[in-house]
């Protein structure tokens, strides 16, 4: 079996029912039981807050184009450089939850970030634009500590669950703010009678405050694992445990899993996607279709508020086939939803009619986001030692994949292919890379196509719990 031996008992620390390492049985989020369930909703509502500070300037940008003389190049490579610059940051945020646990790491870098968004009612022209997207996606290296939290309050029989729901919830944030930045530039706009630049400008207020409080809250009422927070855990270890597990040895034990590297590729060309997807179809749906900008942003929102439900499903799809036939159903699993995602991303791209176009985009969203629970859902089995660093590769290679695909397809400049089709287009590469999920084995459990090594490995060396 996958998954860690389960006490029968109900701990008497804890008010749900746990493992042997203290870590939940059972996943209701709409609990706030201590602490597995209040940090699932920390977890998510602080990257919540992030994916809003991110995304709050696309549904905007027809208006800001225009004020600070944005070309398409400039649109294109400042969407380029706010995924560029999440790709380091989550590199460095996986280490960094090993070692000082995902609270801190969490809601320093939203307190970093925070004055970042603040700034974007200062800046003046196109390279200040460009700048200040860069340094905004700073912010989405907090999905990986979300992801490291949950791995490391739910035991692997709900694990999948955990991630998909906390990172699920997370990700309506780049809908509600694609729904709501419109909403308060109309407010200062047309109520107010302010001018467009300044109301655009005084939008961004509260995206920036909103991050700030939740950063807050996550370190007030946060807690890292379900025996302490990270200093008093890391105490309770041996001093072999902390030779073992030093930053050296968790770096390159993760670095040199393969398994991780194909993560991150799956991951770049579906949460990747998502991003991209998150950063072109308000203005895709405004030009094409001739709308207004709160016409455009609401159909824009309806792609991320889907993700209430469809990284969910996914996290719960990959803990069933996980349950009935180990790693390798969480693998044909997500290869399924990752090809129909693919293929409905293409015809997205060929749809002609608006209403046409809005039914394939709905159901593109169910599927390529709840591609992303799905390899989420295989992530903690990956490495046990490693385990921010492996989330790390693979939230990076979302950010990756998204600066592919906004480089290659939805650049401007020169560039010759047209928005719908790059859609098309990103749809077949979503179609190629999947492949690789063929790739994946582990010696334990097996592969897509093969079965477990006959010869039990010893974990101390490949640190797989799978």
């Amino acid at each position: 079996m996958e998954e860690s031996p389960i006490s029968r008992t109900q701990q008497p620390l804890f008010s749900i029912p746990v493992d042997v390492n203290h870590k939940a049985t059972e996943f209701n989020p709409f609990s706030i039981s201590s602490p597995h369930m209040k940090a699932f909703h920390l977890a998510w509502f602080s990257l919540f807050s992030c994916f809003f500070s991110t995304f709050s300037i696309p549904p905007l940008l027809p208006i800001i184009r225009e004020d600070l003389h944005l070309s398409k190049s400039d649109v294109g490579n400042a969407a380029v450089a706010s995924f560029a610059g999440s790709i380091l940051s989550r590199l460095l945020m996986g280490p960094t939850c090993d070692l000082v646990g995902p609270r801190i790491a969490s809601a320093t870098l939203s307190l970093i970030t925070a004055p970042i968004v603040l700034s974007t009612a200062f800046i003046s022209s196109p390279q200040a634009f460009i700048l200040i997207r860069f340094l905004i996606g700073f912010c989405l290296a907090n999905f990986v500590a979300n992801q490291f939290w949950m791995s490391s309050m739910f035991s692997g029989r709900v694990v999948g669950i955990a991630n998909g729901f906390a990172a699920g919830w997370a990700n309506v944030g780049s809908g509600v703010t694609q729904l709501l930045m419109p909403l308060i530039y109309s407010f200062y706009f047309k109520t107010l009678n302010l001018s467009s630049s300044t109301a655009w400008r005084i939008a961004f207020i509260f995206p920036a405050i909103f991050q700030a409080i939740t950063a807050v809250m996550v370190l007030a009422v946060g807690q890292d694992f379900p025996d302490g927070n990270y200093k008093l855990v890391k105490k309770n270890k041996t001093s072999a445990d902390n030779h073992k597990n030093n930053a050296f040895n968790i770096l390159f034990n993760g670095l040199k899993n393969y398994r991780g590297w194909i993560l991150g590729i799956i991951y770049g060309f579906c949460f990747g996607v998502e991003l991209t997807t998150d950063n072109i179809i308000a203005q895709y749906f405004y030009d094409r279709f001739n709308l207004d900008i709160e016409t455009a942003g609401v159909i824009a929102a309806s792609f991320g508020f889907a993700n209430i439900v469809s990284r969910p499903a996914g996290g719960v799809l990959s803990d069933e086939m996980g349950r009935r036939f180990g790693i390798r159903g969480r693998l044909w699993s997500l290869w399924v939803v990752q090809m129909v995602a693919g293929l409905l991303c293409y015809f997205l791209g060929r749809m002609n009619s608006l209403w046409g176009s809005i039914l394939v985009m709905s159901c593109f969203s169910l599927f390529v986001q709840a591609a992303s629970g799905l390899t989420f859902g295989v992530v903690p089995f990956v490495s046990k030692r490693s385990l921010g660093v492996i989330s790390g590769m693979t939230g990076s290679g979302g950010t990756l994949g998204a600066v592919v695909t906004q480089l290659l397809l939805f650049s401007g400049g020169d560039s010759k292919i047209s928005t719908e089709k790059g859609i098309s287009i990103m749809g077949l590469m979503m179609l190629f890379c999947s492949i690789l999920l063929t790739l994946i084995y582990f010696p334990k459990s097996g592969g897509m196509f093969c079965g477990p090594s006959k010869q039990n490995p010893d974990s101390s060396q490949y640190h797989l719990l799978a």
